[in-house]
Order: C-alpha cells, then structure tokens, then sequence
C-alpha cells in the first residue's frame, strides 16, 4: 500500500514537473489556457475543468473549458465576483472551495439548486501570485469526492504554477497590446496631421483602428447640431453595408441615455466591457431589431467623446465582436487619447474653414465683380485658388479714364491667408486712391513705393501697373518684380513687353520710370500671375516660351473663350498656385 501511493505521489510529481515546463514554454494566453484546462482535468479524473480570470475587481470570466454542457460556456461566459458560487468564494477569499456532494453544493450555494442532474463535487482552487487575485481553477466531478491531503497539495502546487503562468503571459500580452496601441496612436495622428480634410482622415483613423484596437469602428459628429455617421469600418465590406442598413432602419435615439447621442451630449465616456442579451433587449426596437442587433454578435463595446477646447464634437465608437478580449480601464485611456486628438483635427480644419472664408470673403470684396462694361474695351478675367487650401494674394483691376485710355494693373502679394488678403486689400485701395490724383504709372508706384516704407508694410508685392492708348496705338509700363505682360497681335504673333525690371513694391526703393510701347490695332494684352505658367522643374524661361506659344489662339474670337482655354491648356499638370489672368483688347480706335 505504502509503495503504491508513493507511486502515485512520484507520477504526481513527475506531471506536476511536466505541467511545468510546459506552462514555462507558453508564449501566449491561449496556450495557458489548454494546458491548465487539460492537465488538472488528467491529473484528477476531473469531468468539467475550468479556467476563469479577473477582467476586473467585479467581473470573472470564463476563458477555457473542458467537458461540461454544450450551453455552459455561453452561460458562465461572465459572472459576477459577489455571486455566491464556489468559484466566486475561492476568489474572494484566497482559499480551496470544496463542496462534497451534491446536497453540499445545493445547501451552501442556493443559485446552483436544480442544476446538477445527478451526483456532483466540486472543488475550486483559486489563482493568486501573492495578494493579488488572478482567477480560479474549477473542477466538477462525478459522484462525491474529496481530495486528501497530498492530493490537494499537489492541487495547490498547480494552481500556484497556472497563477505564475498566467501572471508572466498576460503582463506579455499586455505589453503587445499597448505597443500595438502607441503604434496605432501614432500612425493615426500621422494620419490626422496629414490633411485639413478631416472627413476623410476620420474615415482613414477608422479603418486604421480595425483590427488594432476594434472588430468595428465608427464615427459620428455633429453636423449643425445633428449627430451624423462620418464612417463605419470592419474588415468585412459586407458587414459595414450591413450595419449602415440597420442604422438606416433603426436610427438612433438622440435622447437616449446610452450610447453615443448621449456621450456626445455628456462628453462622458461609455465601457461596456461585456455586452449582455438583457442590454440589448432592452435596446430593441422589435423583434426584427433584436434579431439583427444579436446577429452582430457585439461583445464588449467603447464609446468616447471627440473633444477639443470644452467642445463635444462627435464620438468614436470601438467594438470587439469577433476577438474574444474584452475593453478594460487601459483600452479607454488608448481610446479617450484618440477621441482628444481627433476632435482637434476636426477644431483645427473648422478653425482653418473660417478662416479661410474670412480671407475669401476678404478677396471677393477686393476683386472687381466685373469689368465687361467699361465702354471700348473687351475684358476676360480668369481667378482660381491653388489646390492647396489657403487663399492667395493675386489682385487685379481695370479703370477707364475718361479720353478713352484704360488703367489696367495685376499684381500677387507675396504669402497666402488673411495676412495675404489683407495686404492685398490695402494694395488695390492704394492704388485706385493714387490714379485717381494721378494715373501716370511712374507716379503711382513711386508712391506704393513711399506707402509701404511709412507704414512699414512687411509684405512684398509685385505689380504690373500699364496704361493703354488706343488712340496713339501704345500702352506704358512700370513693372515691378512681376511676369512680363504679353502682347499678342491680330495676326497671333505673342511677344512679351520689353520693359525693365524693378524690384517688387515693399523691397525698397528703386527706378519707377516708365517705358512705352507699340500696341498695334487689333492686339491682345495679356496679364497674369506666376500660377499660370510655374511648374516644378522647368526653367522659367521655358514656361514663358510654352505660354506664348499657346496665346495665339487669343487672336480673334471670343476673348473669354480664349482665354479659357489657354488656363486650362497651361494649368495642366500644375495646381500649385494660384493662377490669375486678364485679356484686354480695345473694341474700336478712339
């Protein structure tokens, strides 16, 4: 007898020291959960083993099961710490839980009562690594048993392996996750940073957070005070079609007291670290709702504001369905990061929005509505922003005197943005002001020229500044620091005005004078802003070459036509800057 249970005593040991190195070997939780699961159910003859874990000082759940009815792991999928059951007791106080019999199990844990169909034993070992509580191992037996003493230390013995194991392969799970996290944090605010389109970036944020932090994402904001679904991502395009019907079908409540209207309204966070069939009855609509809303198989779900500057503007919604893991404390922190970066990209492109259409507004205010109707004179005019989403500082006009000559001037403040637009404004109000006491070109730049250096305006501008002469077939130029003009000839011949230099208005004091010029009967002058003809890597004289080339077609017809399509043909390709651009032609001789 004596030898017998020492032999039962060393292949205990000899598993125990198995269990061992194989729990030591385990790189992942999963693997933890098949040894334990498997090991203590072969070690006793055991017909149900269990593994539950702490998902949080309330809350264990069920992670691995062996044996047992096929609706056991859906029913024991989580339950609460306080619940008196075995599991819960052996948890709460650190100690072995054993209950005998059935009669035993029935007496001291009332909510088991009925459940066993036939004679059982439990016993529940609790899974701590030091004072810190882990889990609990559960085994259920056939018939009554109890372990005696060496049985149970062998049984203890395990438990404090599993505990070590788990303890080691979660703190490394951990560990991955929140890499994972900081990657994703960083990539999505690389992505937030990218653009001031932020309809577009969120979408992106969204599809950057599955699988990384969500099964599904989605994200609302707030469009003139309605909540609006901005995006929906899941690695399944099927099922992101399939949620947006079910959202069409069954809108949300925007006075619910749950769910995103309601974090958009608190700017309070929602955890719900498991979803239950009771929630989500209580949720439905009807039946057809219920039915489709369990169909998404939704297991835990995080809701947080998109806050900036004490403003909610939306919310981010992180599902896990698919993955089993459960959101905890540290995945809100990861979340609630993301929901403050996000609402400043979206504070940021609305600050930009208005901004920018103070400077547009600002713009349109500058540029003349129309110049079609000064009497004996054809007009086009042509104004585009850039690609980029700042506004420009390109201005123009055109004043007819009255002997019939016209003052025409296009000039491009150096920068971009209200500061641009403001200057810009300044610059047209200047001039218009100094041709009306003298519209001599050498005059009125002379006096920019003294404008800008009393008021120390910091912005450079270039300006062509010309006045035509039908009668006397010549136009007169000051230009500074701007494209040549060009002029094109009845017969389609394009050639740039011949005219010096000078430095651009606000880079200090230089020679204004004057040059004049033939402007034959019939001609088409042609101003513009550097936009029309820059593109990255030609030589400017090559740009300018390729312009005249393409100005022919200005050459009798419709001018606006033509010059329509002439930007059109020489912006191809560029997109870069702004591009601004008059045709003037006298419609008969003075």
């Amino acid at each position: 007898m004596i030898g017998a249970v020492g032999d039962a005593n060393d292949a205990r040991l000899a598993q125990l020291g198995r269990v061992t190195a194989e729990l030591a070997a385990a790189r992942d939780f999963e693997a933890v959960i098949e040894i334990v699961v498997s090991h203590v159910a072969d070690a006793v003859n055991a017909a149900v083993s269990t593994l539950s874990v702490l998902t949080d000082d309330e809350t264990l759940t069920l992670v691995g099961i062996r044996g047992g009815q096929p609706d056991t792991e859906k029913l024991w999928a989580t339950y609460p710490l306080s619940a008196e059951l075995p599991a819960c007791e052996a948890v709460r106080s650190g100690q072995t839980v054993i209950a005998a019999s059935r009669a035993e199990i029935e007496r001291r844990y009332p909510a088991l009562s009925g459940q066993l169909p036939e004679e059982r034993s439990v016993l529940c070992l609790p899974l701590a690594v030091g004072a810190q509580p882990l889990g609990v191992i559960g085994l259920v037996f056939i018939g009554p048993w109890s372990p005696g003493p060496l049985e149970l230390d062998f049984l203890r013995i395990f438990a404090d392996t599993c505990a070590q194991a788990v303890l080691r392969v979660r703190a490394v799970d951990e560990a991955g996750v929140r890499a994972t996290q900081l990657a994703f944090l960083a990539d999505a605010s690389a992505e937030l940073a990218s653009s001031l389109d932020y309809r577009s970036t969120l979408a992106n944020v969204a599809r950057l957070a599955v699988p990384r932090l969500a099964d599904w994402c989605g994200v609302d904001t707030l469009q003139d005070g309605v909540l609006q679904t901005l995006a929906v991502a899941h690695v399944d395009p099927d099922k992101v079609a399939w949620a947006r019907e079910l959202q069409q079908r069954y809108p949300p409540n925007p006075n619910a007291e749950t769910g995103a209207p309601n974090v958009v309204r608190t700017g309070v966070s929602e955890l719900y670290a498991e979803i239950t069939d009771e929630m989500l009855v209580a949720g439905a609509v009807d039946e057809e709702h219920l039915r489709l809303s369990r169909d998404l198989n939704l297991r835990s779900v995080l809701i947080v504001p998109l806050q900036a500057r004490g403003r909610v503007l939306g919310a981010i919604t992180l599902v896990r369905a698919e993955t089993p893991q459960r959101y905890g404390p540290a995945d809100l922190a990861v979340a609630e990061d993301l929901g403050r970066r996000a609402g400043v990209a979206i504070d940021n492109a609305d600050l930009h929005s208005q901004t920018r259409q103070v400077a547009l507004q600002l713009q349109r205010a500058v540029l003349p509505e129309r110049l079609d109707d000064i009497p004996g004179w054809d007009i086009a005019t042509h104004s585009s922003p850039a690609a980029r989403s700042e506004v420009g500082g390109d201005f123009y006009d055109a004043v007819g005197l009255s002997d019939g000559r016209l003052i025409v001037f296009i000039g491009d403040v150096m920068g971009h943005g209200i500061p641009a637009a403001a200057a810009m404004a300044q610059m047209r109000a200047a001039v218009r002001a100094y041709i009306a006491s003298d519209p001599d070109p050498s005059s009125v730049v002379s006096r920019l020229d003294d404008m800008s250096e009393m008021f120390k305006i910091s912005e450079l501008v270039t300006l062509a500044f010309l006045v035509i002469d039908p009668a006397r077939e010549a136009l007169t130029v000051v230009n500074a620091g701007h494209c040549p003009p060009l002029v094109v000839t009845a017969q389609g011949t394009a050639d740039y005005v011949q005219a010096p230099t000078s430095r651009p208005v606000g880079a200090g004091r230089d020679d204004r004078t004057a040059t004049t010029l033939p402007f034959p009967t019939g001609s088409t002058l042609l101003l513009f802003t550097d936009g029309l003809i820059e593109r990255r890597g030609e030589d400017i004289d090559a740009s300018l070459a390729r312009l005249a080339r393409s100005a022919s077609g200005l050459a009798g017809g419709l001018l606006a036509d033509g010059l329509g399509q002439l930007v059109e043909a020489q912006r191809a390709g560029s997109g870069d800057d702004d591009v601004t651009a008059l045709a003037i032609r006298p419609t008969q001789r003075l």
